[in-house]
């Protein structure tokens, strides 16, 4: 297994996104760093906030691009090269409309099933579909909300009571894709029902 990891959650900068339906990768990422004790801080070369530290025994670089959800592989490839990383070491956290709220899902590749940010890594990194996704169930619109309105609109208050347990389990793996590679991570954490 590898030493050094990226750990990307992806969101839209801004107040009036946050904790949005969208901004769930954000969310996870913050409690990460929080639970890591890994600060992070802009670093306009990346486009992104950025710490890095260890935690769990491996060597993490946490970001979240700051360029709109649908650039987000402009931020991720600058520092995929700067910390001389590979796709194998990348993990990206993000929100899923396909998953019921309280699915996590892990997975080791795959197309980017019309989500832009990641489907932006995929351009940059040359069409290669070969890093983590742990994907973050936020459920799909009531009729006749549209999806946009969707998932740029806030958690309700039974959902916001069940996140903190969702992100931790997200975060834990997260930790069990590090430590025990990603058919551990999938086995052990997609079949759980977190709400």
């Amino acid at each position: 297994m590898a030493d050094k990891f990226l750990i990307v959650g992806l969101g839209n900068p801004g107040k009036q996104y946050e904790a949005t339906r969208h901004n769930i990768g954000f969310m996870a990422l913050e409690t990460l760093s929080r639970r890591a004790g890994i600060a992070g801080k802009h670093d306009s070369k990346f486009k992104a906030i950025v710490g890095t530290g260890r935690h769990a025994g491996k060597q993490l670089i946490l970001a979240q691009p700051l360029t709109y959800m649908n650039l987000s592989g402009e931020s991720v490839i600058k520092l995929l090269n700067y910390y001389d990383l590979g796709p194998d070491q990348l993990l990206v956290i993000y929100d899923e409309a396909a998953l019921p709220f309280g699915k996590i899902r892990v997975r080791p590749s795959g197309s980017d099933a019309g989500q832009k940010g990641v489907r932006s890594i995929i351009q940059q990194l040359g069409g290669n579909q070969n890093f983590a996704r742990l994907r973050i169930g936020i459920g799909s619109p009531p009729a006749p909300m549209a999806m946009p309105d969707f998932v740029l609109s806030k958690f309700g208050p039974d959902e916001q009571k069940d996140l903190p347990k969702i992100i931790d389990a997200a975060l834990d793996a997260v930790e069990c894709w590090m430590n025990d590679g990603v058919e551990e991570a999938m086995t052990r954490y997609n079949g759980l029902q977190l709400s």
